[in-house]
């Protein structure tokens, strides 16, 4: 690679260009007119110049990079067909007990109805029961007089058994 000599040219200085900085020669170019390939530039003594940069290479394509599987992607993977096959036999086993069910559930209603029935019909059946055995017959018939004297006295009571 060889070097090629540029000819660098100065900006004139503006209005407002510190005095301690040389003045620039020629005229002053517009952004617009700078050919490609060339930047204005700070130089160390502090004067903006034009000078050619090189061109920056363009960037080489990404190669992908192939990167290994996490572990958690493989569990996963293997447990799917496991998870899969499982819900497929609840499926199939709760269609084979689909009868069974239907029936057991006729039958606990049928259970809950006989409960219901006998909550009712044997307090019935045992008010009809004593009644047959004879008026008071086999039954202690417990009074209670309680008596209290004004607001705040005390309360004597007496309990009979007949």
């Amino acid at each position: 690679m060889h070097d090629t000599a540029y000819a660098i040219t100065t900006q004139p200085r503006p209005a407002d260009h510190p005095a301690y900085l040389p003045a620039p020669e020629g005229r002053m170019m517009l952004p617009s007119e700078i050919p490609p390939g060339v930047q204005m530039v700070t130089l160390p003594g502090g004067i903006r110049t034009l000078a050619y940069t090189q061109p920056t290479a363009p960037a080489a394509p990404l190669v992908p990079v192939s990167q290994p599987i996490p572990a958690w992607a493989k569990t996963t993977a293997l447990l799917t067909p496991t998870i899969g096959g499982g819900i497929a036999a609840a499926g199939i086993g709760i269609s084979y007990a689909a009868p069974g069910l239907i029936a057991m559930s006729q039958a606990l209603w049928s259970a809950v109805a006989l409960i219901a029935a006998a909550a009712i019909g044997v307090p019935v059946l045992l008010r009809l029961g004593r009644s047959a055995v004879g008026p008071r017959r086999g039954t202690t018939q417990i009074t209670q007089n309680i008596t209290a004297s004004g607001m705040f006295g005390k309360a004597n009571g007496t309990i009979n058994y007949h």
